[in-house]
């Protein structure tokens, strides 16, 4: 193998709840995040639920998603859920699954695009072409999730498989991050800062600088050539 992951994670409960209500789970190939929903304990239960099947977990993540929400409705109470970004490798592919509105973002060469897609009701409404991008950004209601792994009412993620190339940097983060910031200032951080850990770390802050009123959780994934004495 030329290549190798380097993984960095952050993770704060905000400046305003007392709890963390996200979870987050990193192996040599696999990192995912949850953010849960229902209320404290529901939702820490939910999140921590989801990641401990990953945990165990190897192979394809259409199963293994499968397996959360069966556990869901047989561990936690009816209404609590989470959401999931996971990112599982093999080689320089990795498989992508989703659901929700945390996020899976590639900086490529300087440029950053979200690869997930959100499941929310202004996302909705964005793709229909009843709201612009920006007037989803100020929406009163942008965190409305419309798909997530529910107790009683679990959807399908979005599954998917990308080409990873030396150099990419990849950021798995909680909406905690992104529904309070400015992409551009997080693309900044991100193309500026080559340390993963002082990157995640710059993006919490960058959060709760403007409030932090969310539970805020970042993984950063870089791609990097191994040197020729690791080989």
């Amino acid at each position: 193998m030329t290549h190798e992951l380097r993984i960095a994670v952050a993770t704060d409960s905000g400046l305003v709840r007392e709890h963390n209500e996200d979870s987050v789970y990193v192996r040599a190939d696999l990192q995912a995040v949850a953010d849960g929903m229902g209320g404290h304990e529901h939702g820490e239960l939910a999140s921590a639920l989801a990641v401990n099947v990953l945990a165990e977990w190897r192979g394809d993540l259409g199963p293994a998603v499968a397996e959360i929400a069966r556990r869901l409705d047989a561990e936690v109470p009816q209404g609590a859920g989470t959401t999931l970004t996971a990112m599982r490798w093999e080689g320089l592919a990795f498989q992508l699954a989703h659901i929700g509105d945390s996020r899976a973002y590639l900086l490529r060469e300087g440029e950053l695009r979200q690869i997930s897609h959100d499941h929310t009701m202004v996302q909705a409404l964005v793709d229909a072409g009843r709201m612009t991008p920006e007037e989803a950004l100020v929406h009163p209601r942008r965190a409305y999730v419309l798909r997530a792994l529910q107790s009683g009412n679990s959807h399908e993620p979005d599954l998917s498989w990308h080409q990873a190339r030396i150099e990419d940097r990849y950021l798995i983060c909680s909406d905690g991050l992104t529904d309070y910031t400015d992409i551009e200032d997080v693309h900044d951080i991100l193309l500026s800062t080559e340390d993963g850990t002082e990157a995640t770390w710059q993006l919490v802050a960058l959060a709760n600088g403007n409030g932090g009123p969310d539970n805020i959780t970042c993984v950063v994934v870089d791609v990097v050539r191994k040197k020729w004495w690791q080989r």
